[in-house]
């Protein structure tokens, strides 16, 4: 069964002349005499008494109201796949990393509102492992978060490298880290430690390098807010490792400090060893052809990525 036939099957039921049909269709009428004859054989009955007009039979009643149901759903939804490829959808859905909420996406999300202006635009804050599962189960359009290839190594998803960032030190002013230009690891690991809750990025960023040390993470509290990670440290007792993005506000506090992990090989175990993290945007192949999402997604290459007019690379405080 063909939705062409269930038309011209609609179209004979209305005008009871397979002739008038045919103009309706605009096929001939020969046309619409074999779709009825394979649509009567897939059925097993005729549709149709073949007399002056075309009346429907037994068969043909009960046809008609779920063959007029079925187009109209054929017709909506052609429609709504046609209005999606001319850019004409509701909404637009994104998932992306705290410190790219903060400081980094809002020029985009209004740009982007001003091209689009009948696109709501619904953004979530979110950790990376989080962000990547709501994509793949297509609750969100695009995320934008911490680099995970085990999460995007499917043939349909599209990953777009934004920048690299160092990972610093988050201390109160009056921690003894504090009075080192750049912390060295043989002194971090032994000072609790602040982290960001189980399923993000940088709780296992930071895990590994701690095990690639062969040190145990001091971690005494997690928590998924740049607003908590401040507070909690402005303490005094813990420290925090964090993306240079998510502390340009601590850079401002004098309550607080930030320090670059040691990058001199002076001798001490650990010393040396950068830490960096890589932000990405991700789509699927299919959704890359949808107009506000692709303009999305040039928005976000232009201003956040390493593209002409981009950041690229580390961001700075005052971009």
């Amino acid at each position: 069964m063909r939705v062409e036939q269930l038309q011209a099957f609609l179209a004979i039921a209305e005008t009871g002349s397979f002739q008038q049909a045919a103009r309706k269709c605009c096929v001939t009428q020969s046309t619409v005499s074999r779709q009825i004859q394979a649509l009567e054989t897939d059925l097993g009955l005729e549709l149709f008494h073949r007399t002056g007009q075309a009346k429907l039979t037994l068969a043909g009643e009960r046809l008609l109201p779920r063959a007029r149901k079925i187009c109209q759903e054929w017709q909506t939804a052609t429609q709504e796949i046609t209005d999606l490829l001319a850019g004409k959808q509701p909404e637009l859905c994104v998932a992306a990393i705290h410190s790219l909420c903060a400081y980094y996406l809002p020029p985009v999300l209004q740009k982007f509102c001003h091209d689009y202006p009948d696109v709501q635009l619904r953004v979530t804050s979110l950790g990376s492992d989080r962000a990547l599962k709501v994509l793949n189960d297509g609750l969100v359009d695009l995320a934008i978060v911490m680099n995970n290839p085990l999460l995007t190594a499917s043939k349909e998803m599209v990953v777009e490298v934004l920048y690299d960032e160092p990972i610093e030190v988050l201390t109160a002013a009056n921690h003894p880290l504090a009075q080192y230009e750049s912390i060295p690891w043989s002194e971090l690991i032994h000072h609790p430690q602040v982290v960001f809750k189980d399923g993000y990025g940088m709780q296992r960023l930071i895990q590994d390098r701690f095990e690639s040390l062969e040190a145990t993470l001091r971690s005494v509290l997690e928590v998924n807010t740049l607003d908590a990670f401040r507070g909690v440290v402005r303490q005094g007792e813990l420290v925090a490792l964090l993306p240079y993005s998510a502390l340009v506000e601590a850079r401002h506090d004098s309550t607080l400090a930030v320090r670059p992990l040691a990058s001199n090989v002076n001798g001490s175990w650990g010393d040396g060893l950068s830490l960096t993290r890589q932000v990405v945007m991700v789509t699927t192949q299919d959704r890359l052809l949808i107009p506000p999402i692709k303009h999305f997604w040039q928005l976000v290459q232009e201003n956040i990525g390493g593209g002409e007019g981009g950041r690229g690379g580390v961001p700075t405080n005052n971009q």
